[in-house]
């Protein structure tokens, strides 16, 4: 859906959760709001895309390019998302873990020679910026655990892309702002059960926590293990549970109705 308020005053509600509109930040809706108990971005992976769990099905390094023996950074967001800060806190941290690269998607293709050219600005080799071409869904979520650490952009984050990434057992740092589009990652992460060792609360601790995970491969693996394990169980990917809580939401709507009370912002 569109992650964002309208404006419009024919629309009384939208759907979201508290990560994604907490108190502090409902001041941006004209909706009511009807929370969620958990992440409101709905997926259907367990079925369309179970091979993905199946870790000798999946593609190598090699098969898309990437260098083995590297510590691999990505982001398959399109390049619209990114902006200055975050693409200087990326070069920050490649250069403080020299045997690492930066995977990113060629979406659209002709942002590539730009962005290599900034990381050059920044002192940045830009051989160590790997672009890869858009490809079919399956495969796209194939190929995103071959990433050591995903990226967000913290304007607007990944939101299916989030979902891709999650479900591939590659973690991610995101840092959420205060608009809705800024903050669906955080979401996302907060739904696996391991949002805390994920979601930051500024550019400096996001450099940190990307540094740290690409450093201690011992924390690392231990994160990425704790992911792949709870992919079935996790209310992220519980696309059943997430239908009897949307139920529980219209039923809740309706009854406000049969009340006679306006629309008002709610939880679940």
């Amino acid at each position: 859906g569109f992650p964002a308020p309208t404006g419009a005053d024919f629309l009384p509600y939208l759907i979201t959760d508290k990560v994604v509109a907490p108190p502090e930040c409902r001041d941006c809706y004209s909706e009511s709001l009807a929370l969620m108990p958990h992440c409101y971005f709905v997926n259907d992976y367990k079925q369309a895309h179970l091979d993905v769990l199946d870790e000798s099905r999946l593609p190598t390094r090699a098969s898309v390019g990437l260098p083995e023996g590297v510590i691999v950074y990505a982001c398959s967001n399109q390049l619209y998302k990114y902006d200055p800060d975050t693409f200087q806190t990326w070069c920050n941290i490649l250069r403080r873990v020299p045997n690492s690269i930066l995977w990113l998607l060629r979406f659209p293709p002709y942002g590539e020679p730009h962005v290599k050219a900034e990381a050059a600005a920044r002192g940045i080799d830009p051989s160590r910026i790997i672009f890869t071409d858009v490809a079919a869904k399956p495969v796209h979520i194939a190929r995103s655990g071959l990433a050591d650490v995903f990226l967000d952009t913290p304007l607007c984050n990944a939101h299916t892309t989030g979902c891709d990434v999650l479900w591939g057992g590659c973690p991610m740092v995101t840092l959420p702002l205060q608009r809705m589009a800024s903050r669906v990652a955080a979401s996302l992460c907060a739904a696996t059960g391991l949002g805390t060792e994920m979601i930051v609360n500024s550019q400096q601790e996001y450099e940190e926590v990307a540094v740290a995970l690409g450093t201690d491969h011992a924390r690392r693996l231990d994160l990425r293990r704790r992911l792949k394990d709870t992919r079935l169980t996790c209310p992220l990917f519980d696309t059943s549970g997430w239908v009897r809580d949307l139920e529980k939401v219209y039923f809740r709507m309706w009854d406000i109705h049969c009340a006679g009370q306006l629309p008002h912002t709610f939880e679940v």
